[in-house]
């Protein structure tokens, strides 16, 4: 059976052409959405439907796209709130110490004393450099870069990271 991974979520239409506006939950959108990308769309009692982007571009902070076929509002109007994959076939290798978000949430991070702080619960792209967001048991979610000072290792098979937590980094801002 296929596995398929989140690419985003259809959060609206956008103008009368056919776009629709999605909130992008993927690590290489400028590959997921090049014309000609082949995505699947996954909406509530509907069979999966294979589309096909012929246009996108950014729009405030989302990502307009278009498909070939449906060219009108009218088209796009049932994929609201529908969830567009892609196949893991189509995942192209990544360079060494690179990964896919889908292989980091969910791994637990251990501290450089060997303590668990949390599950990696989500990752923010604010900039130069990813940001996890570790969910911790009774306390504030921790923010984590994910630079090379910080990230020690990445072990995909014992599902674990280890991290050097910089001094003041886990304190918490009152």
């Amino acid at each position: 059976m296929t596995e398929y991974l989140n690419v985003g979520k259809i959060v609206n239409t956008h103008g009368i052409r056919g776009e629709v506006r999605v909130i992008s939950q993927t690590d290489f959108p400028e590959q997921r959405y090049q014309k000609g990308a082949k995505l699947t769309l996954f909406r509530k009692g509907n069979a999966p439907l294979d589309v096909t982007v012929s246009g996108h571009r950014k729009h405030k902070n989302f990502d307009l796209l278009t498909f070939e076929g449906y060219p009108t509002i009218n088209d796009v109007e049932p994929f609201r709130d529908g969830i567009l994959k892609v196949a893991e076939e189509f995942l192209t290798d990544l360079e060494e110490n690179e990964y896919y978000y889908y292989e980091i949430i969910g791994l637990n991070v251990i501290d450089e004393q060997g303590n668990l702080l949390g599950k990696i619960k989500e990752i923010l792209s604010p900039g130069a450099n990813d940001v996890w967001v570790v969910q911790r048991k009774g306390e504030k979610d921790a923010l984590i870069p994910y630079i090379e000072s910080v990230v020690k290792e990445i072990d995909l098979d014992a599902n674990e990271v280890h991290v050097e937590i910089p001094e003041g980094l886990l304190d918490d801002a009152d």
